[in-house]
This record gives C-alpha cells, structure tokens and sequence, in this order.
C-alpha cells in the first residue's frame, strides 16, 4: 500500500509544531526539509545532535522521514556556489541514516547563472551533460560511502530532463548509490502536454521506471502566461515554484494529468512506495490530502 506523505517545508513553523500539524492531516511519512523556524540542520558542532533531535520527533509522533529534499542547482555556472550547493547534498546524504532514511533528493541543475528553473543552451549539449554526470557520479559514490542513496527529480529544463536523457544517467552511473525520485509532472513541457496518456506509459515503460525510489503528488496543465509562476507563501523557491513557460504545475487534482493511469501505473511498479504530495499551500492541504487518497483507492478497486 503507498503511504501518503507531504514535505515538511510547507508547514513554515517550529518542529514540533509542524509535526502536530502534519499528524493532524492524516499523513503517514514526510520528505523532510532540513530548516524550521526553530531549527535549522547544517554543518557544525551541533549537527549530529540536531538530526537526533529532529529523527526523535519525528519517531515519537510515529511519522517516518521516507526521504531528505536537498534541492540545489547542482550545475550552477558559478564554480563556488555550484560547490556549496553540492556540499549541501553531501551533508544530507552523511547524515541521511542518522534522520532515519538512506534517501535524499535533488535535482540535476541547469547552467542558467539567473535561475534554478530556466533552461539553458548548454543543458541540451554532450558537454554540459558529461559535466554534470561527473557531478551526479560523484554523488553517487559519496551516497554509498555513507549507506545513503541520492534520489535524481528529473526537470525539462534541467540538464537531465527527458525521458531519453534518465534512461541514460541510470544506465551510465549504475550504482546503488543512485536512485531516482518519480515525479511524471517534470516531463511535460508544450510539445507533449496534450498526450498526457502517451507521455506517462512511455515513462513507466521505459528503464528509468526501475530505478525509482520515491514519488511526488503534482499536477500539470498548460500556463495563461509565459513567464516564471510562483505562489505568494513563506516557503523556498522549490516549493514557491508553480512552473514557466507553457506549463504550470499546481497542486494534485488542480490540473489535467490522468491520476488514475499515474497511480495505476507507479503501483504496478512499486506498490508500496512513499508518494508524496506537493506544490500547494497549506489552506489547500486538506483538499490535496482527499483527492490523493481517493485517487489511490480507485487504484486498489
């Protein structure tokens, strides 16, 4: 049976307060974000402490961490940003068993210096993608050393972004270090938001469907507008984010994507993962929470 979870991060409170919150909802594990208002996970004297106490938390409240969001630009253009972000998601992935799960989750990047969703011309080229699977591998390679796994969320306009592309990276890196996040929202771009169906089985059928881990609740559908799409809420950008360009992302049932071929399809493969939902605001929490759970029992009829 998939386990609904939600990021901590919409839930922009002190720890405890955020896990009575999310307990109060109905859900069953989280992807937990490394910063509260009282408490903040990073390097330093104090680190192995925090993530003890942040696991205890979440342990005594019965809400397992299914997995660790470290999203950063991994291929930033900057040479000192790219290496702080990266050291970001090797803090994660050290510290990952200790908050109770081997997983953490980022995405590849893309070398746009102005922003972590826009594409740029480098992304689609052989350079720029052996670049960045110099960066994924090394991760990978760390996430092993540490008895962690680093989840890869593919984006269009990230370096990997296509169906091709992560059929590729799983293939190329292969280590059990390596894993990635399912999120079919992230595939969608103009040229195939009006084959949903189409899209999502060639997803599932292709050999990326192997390796996932983990999976995200979202939603799709074609943009009014054309430029950046953000919600006005006290949260990062990767949770502000509603899309660009042709597309918007909102939250689960608030767009056009076949909930029904997604689940069937994602419970086929992995019955039993942690689905996460994503891209709301807390008001819209509720609704979210019902449309998943409805939608995921349709699947088990």
């Amino acid at each position: 049976m998939m386990s609904v979870g939600i990021f901590t991060g919409y839930f922009p409170y002190g720890l405890d307060e955020t896990i009575r919150r999310i307990k109060q909802h109905g859900f069953t594990n989280v992807q937990l974000d490394t910063a509260f208002k009282d408490l903040v996970l990073r390097p330093g004297p104090k680190a192995v402490d925090d993530c003890r106490r942040v696991a205890d938390a979440f342990r005594d409240a019965d809400l397992p961490i299914s997995c660790i969001a470290a999203y950063k630009n991994l291929t930033h253009p900057e040479p000192a940003t790219r290496q702080a972000y990266i050291d970001h998601v090797k803090f994660a992935l050290k510290h990952a068993r200790l908050l109770g799960t081997p997983y953490v989750a980022s995405e590849a990047g893309t070398f746009n210096a102005d922003s972590d969703y826009i594409p740029d011309p480098k992304n689609q080229t052989e350079a720029g993608y052996l670049e960045c699977r110099a960066i994924l591998a090394e991760l990978a390679r760390y996430a092993e050393d540490h008895g962690a796994v680093f989840l890869l969320e593919t984006y269009v306009n990230n370096v990997v972004g296509t169906i091709e592309r992560t059929n590729r990276i799983v293939e190329e890196i292969d280590s059990p270090g390596f894993g990635l996040m399912m999120d079919p929202t992230n595939y969608f771009e103009d040229h195939n938001i009006d084959r949903i169906d189409e899209t999502l089985n060639r997803i599932f059928d292709a050999p990326l469907a192997a390796h996932v881990r983990c999976a995200h609740a979202k939603d799709v559908k074609r943009a009014a507008d054309a430029g950046e799409k953000y919600a006005e809420m006290d949260a990062s950008s990767a949770h502000s984010f509603r899309g660009i360009g042709a597309i918007e992302m909102p939250g689960p049932g608030l767009g056009d994507l076949n909930y029904a071929l997604y689940l069937k399809r994602l419970s086929e493969r992995h019955p039993n993962i942690p689905l996460i939902i994503e891209h709301l605001e807390e008001a819209d929490v509720p609704r979210a929470k019902r449309f998943v759970d409805e939608q995921l029992k349709r699947v088990a009829a």
